[in-house]
């Protein structure tokens, strides 16, 4: 190792260090913050419920009828997973490569790409945060919607970047025009969250194939996360890894927690050039932060195309159902493409979450915009039934 290489590995595990202490400690981030560039130290409250928060709801009410506020599948993972699971509990004693290495060649045949090109991960969270702190080491700025999927945002702030939020549009996608224009000579990474979290809509495809081509240079990165890509038909056609295949500077995230319903069990991936795994390969040991049994169920649960078919079809059918039941009751929900949906309530966030905590059911509130927006997970049909009977004696 050369001396070079010593010195930026320590630097990079002192600031490391520094942002770790900082996303603790850093006040957070609302969705309805100004447009522009937030000021790394600006005191803003979020009203999203925080870790602390939430484990004290879970603390007060051990015991919810209807768990719908995390996007967990409620039917995963597949018996054929669970039964890989248990059998690879028996060599739990030997170390992981040769499973990780089994499910990179799966992945990478999958995608259609080659094993140069695959990161795997404990979840897809770990790619955006990964890719968050490798960027932003030295500063520059990140230009990302608003409202967005905070995980890697917080990350990148924590170390030393700025924010440059884009308002999604009035039909909730990304302003791709809005974001190429806030684009400048310190912009180390554009994010792109499609689907959408926090509000599960969808940007064409084609068009940010388009803001890729116009965006993505050697000192920009395009960050494309889609975690709930596959609850789209035909969503391979809509994937940017085509992206990729173009020699283009993107990154593309993806995970098991949702169609496969692994989400505890932490298991993803990010698909990216070789040379921008190679830097990433220079900073993390990949296959150390794996756990074995996750690895061999992820291999059964890709194999298992039927559970996967009934996991997005009962979602879609949880959306119908849920769609039909707030348009009955008078809300006005927005058309989700997701594993989850958002609709607007007439009652700030804190009592709404109280109420319907009350009843056994866990949701999540937002602020959007200066507006209260509950949103919620789809679950099996008696828990969308119970949401609903919730809800109407809350606020109907």
């Amino acid at each position: 190792m050369t001396s070079t290489t010593t010195f930026n590995r320590r630097d990079w595990l002192r600031k490391a260090s520094l942002a770790g202490a900082g996303l603790l400690a850093a006040p957070s981030i609302v969705l309805n913050a100004a447009p522009g560039l937030l000021p790394r130290h600006a005191a803003v409250r979020e009203i999203l419920p925080s870790l602390e928060w939430e484990k004290a709801y879970y603390a007060e009410r051990p015991k919810l009828k209807a768990r719908l506020l995390a996007n967990e599948n409620p039917w995963g993972p597949s018996p054929k997973a669970r039964l890989a699971i248990m059998d690879a509990a028996k060599t739990g004693n030997r170390y992981q490569h040769e499973a990780a290495d089994n499910l990179r060649k799966m992945i990478a045949e999958f995608e259609g790409v080659s094993e140069d090109h695959i990161l795997l991960a404990p979840g897809s969270s770990d790619v955006l945060e990964k890719m968050a702190i490798m960027h932003f080491m030295d500063g520059g700025n990140l230009v990302a919607a608003d409202p967005a999927y905070m995980s890697l945002i917080k990350t990148a702030m924590a170390m030393k970047a700025d924010w440059k939020k884009v308002r999604l549009t009035d039909t909730w996608a990304h302003d791709l025009e809005g974001m190429a224009k806030a684009v400048d000579k310190d912009t180390k990474m554009v994010y792109i969250c499609n689907p959408n979290n926090p509000t599960g809509t969808l940007t064409d495809s084609d068009d940010i194939r388009a803001f890729i081509r116009k965006v993505a240079t050697n000192e920009t990165t395009v960050f494309v996360d889609e975690a709930y890509l596959e609850f789209l038909p035909d969503y391979k056609s809509k994937s940017m890894v085509s992206m990729i295949k173009e020699g283009k500077n993107v990154v593309v995230a993806r995970t098991f927690s949702k169609v496969h319903g692994m989400a505890g069990l932490r298991i993803g991936y990010g698909v990216m050039l070789p040379e921008m795994l190679e830097k990433v390969n220079t900073i993390w040991r990949g296959y150390m932060s794996l756990c074995k049994t996750s690895l061999m169920g992820a291999m059964a649960s890709l194999e298992d195309t039927e559970f996967q078919k009934m996991s997005v079809k009962g979602t879609a059918d949880a959306r119908a159902q849920t769609m039909a039941g707030l348009t009955r009751l008078g809300f006005k929900p927005v058309p989700s493409h997701t594993s989850f949906m958002i609709f607007p309530i007439s009652m700030k966030g804190k009592p709404f979450l109280d109420a319907m905590f009350a009843k056994g059911i866990g949701v999540r509130a937002f602020d959007i915009f200066g507006d209260d927006y509950c949103r919620v997970s789809m679950g099996k049909p008696e828990e969308m039934e119970m949401f609903l009977a919730a809800l109407e004696e809350v606020l109907v």
